[in-house]
């Protein structure tokens, strides 16, 4: 078995990457491939933690945007977060790997609260965490609750899976000159205003020198790849 780049990781995934094709809500069969893609990484011997978005449900900024009290619609989004983890949990067991789900919002009945030892001892035991409902807080983007969670539980990298390859000077969708990155630093996204992560979470991850590697997840594999150091996407430092 080859050895792992990076010991202990958080992989932070968007809701949308949920839906696979349909626009909305979850795809099981799109669920399926992405848990065979973090069960490869996980078997490199790599402890993965995972925050999970809650796009494909519920958007609180965009609610918010049409007249929706900020606070209100971002606890919703919340919610949304922990039906994708739960919905990532089952997939992840149905392939035989332990999970653990822990929010940051207190639901006894279905999830652990975060405790932060307690995700640091489930990694060490080779079971999966996955952190939901963001920080708990409103103004917060789950991209700054996995910059703040990987800080917690002493992450080498935080791995961010997109729908596209790496980082672009601007959107390659829509620009068939769009020129990609192979590395970049905290300060050239920010000062680019480029779409990686919010601005709260690439200062965070500035001010503790914490990596972000993004990658495309239209190939789950990928998770293995990056975790096993081959050069995939584009890597912020």
């Amino acid at each position: 078995m080859a050895k792992p780049k990076y010991n202990r990781i958080l992989l932070k995934l968007s809701g949308e990457a949920l839906a696979g094709d349909q626009g909305g809500g979850i795809s099981t069969s799109t669920l399926e491939e992405i848990a065979a893609g973090i069960k490869a990484a996980h078997e490199l011997g790599t402890q993965i933690g995972i925050v999970i978005g809650g796009g494909n449900i519920f958007r609180g900024i965009a609610a918010s945007a049409s007249g929706m009290d900020r606070a209100s619609s971002d606890y919703m989004g919340m919610l949304a977060t922990c039906i994708n983890s739960l919905a990532l949990q089952d997939a992840l067991e149905r392939a035989k790997i332990p999970t653990r789900v822990q929010t940051a919002i207190a639901m006894a009945e279905i999830a652990e609260p975060y405790i932060r030892r307690k995700a640091i001892r489930h990694l060490e035991k080779g079971r999966i965490v996955i952190f939901a409902a963001g920080t708990g807080n409103p103004y917060f983007t789950t991209d700054t609750a996995a910059a703040l969670r990987a800080m917690e539980i002493n992450a080498n990298v935080i791995m961010k899976a997109t729908k596209v390859d790496g980082i672009y000077d601007k959107d390659p969708v829509k620009n068939p000159d769009a020129k990609k990155f192979s590395s970049l630093s905290y300060i050239d996204v920010l000062n680019r205003g480029l779409q990686v992560m919010d601005s709260t979470a690439i200062s965070l991850c500035m001010d503790n020198k914490l990596p972000i590697i993004t990658f495309s997840l239209r190939d789950p594999a990928n998770i293995a790849r990056v975790v096993s150091g081959e050069k995939v996407g584009t890597i912020v430092t």
